[in-house]
């Protein structure tokens, strides 16, 4: 029992649990519309495009968290500018944008001397979170948590048909510029945690897996903070046994996860299939 309860001995493994207990809720949340709206790649383009703005942020001497959500803001807002003004798909525009910026973060972090790894910046440390993340982190949550929950109706409403949801009188623009400032703000709060690359493990696992496992949007919400936590939880547990990173273990996990909901969909689906 000793050795079972072994890693909630140290308080950076405490952290560690807090911290993708935290983290679970605004990317479950988030992830169940990017997967509805086909943002996979958005997601993923903000979290790259970060860099720079980190790097930025650490010459001017302003906080990191600052840089990296202005980035995110500058990703996105020139993204949507580039695909509403040329005859380039969406998907393109994305892929130019968020390697373009990804690329010049890293020409710039080579220029500049620092004690802040880079591996840190594109990985997370996980076992290294201090209270100050967790606070920050906890703030960011908190907010996009509340903002999703009370307007969950019309950020649904968005995903499935944008031209219903303006044509009854949403505000569509608010929304699709805030659900952006939304993902920015929750890679800012996993930026210490699972860094920028494997941030978008988070924000689009999760809602692939709920989407497979339910057929309700309603159900998708619990169901996607729960397999957060629960591959968040496994992930620390079992990396202090394996001397593995937390980041990686918790998104190989969610992977896991994702083929055994894949899996059993597929037997079903073939199993009504005969049956008809």
């Amino acid at each position: 029992m000793d050795t079972l309860l072994q890693p909630f001995q140290f308080a950076f493994m405490n952290n560690a649990f807090l911290m993708m207990a935290i983290l679970a809720v605004p990317t479950s949340l988030l992830s169940c519309y990017l997967v509805l709206k086909g943002w996979s790649l958005m997601g993923d383009a903000i979290s790259h495009a970060v860099l720079p703005g980190v790097v930025l942020a650490y010459l001017m001497g302003f906080p990191l968290i600052v840089g990296a959500f202005c980035a995110g803001m500058f990703c996105a807002l020139s993204t949507g500018f580039l695909s509403e003004n040329s005859r380039i798909k969406q998907d393109t525009v994305m892929g130019i944008v968020f390697s373009g910026m990804f690329g010049f973060g890293i020409v710039l972090y080579t220029k500049i001397s620092t004690d802040v790894h880079l591996d840190h910046i594109l990985f997370g440390n996980m076992l290294g979170v201090g209270a100050g993340d967790l606070w920050t982190a906890g703030l960011i949550a908190l907010l996009v948590a509340v903002v999703v929950l009370t307007k969950r109706r019309d950020l649904m409403l968005h995903a499935f048909d944008p031209v219903q949801a303006q044509a009854v009188g949403l505000r569509v623009g608010w929304l699709h510029y805030g659900l952006l400032a939304m993902i920015s703000l929750t890679i800012v709060a996993t930026l210490s945690a699972v860094g920028i690359i494997l941030s978008i493990g988070l924000l689009i696992a999760p809602g692939a897996i709920a989407f497979l496992l339910t057929r309700q949007f309603s159900q998708m919400l619990p169901v996607a903070v729960g397999v957060t936590m629960l591959s968040g939880f496994l992930g620390v547990y079992v990396s202090f046994y394996i001397d593995s990173a937390p980041a990686p273990t918790i998104i190989l996990i969610l992977t896991a996860i994702f083929i055994a909901a894949f899996t059993r969909t597929s037997i079903q689906t073939r199993r009504r299939s005969a049956a008809r």
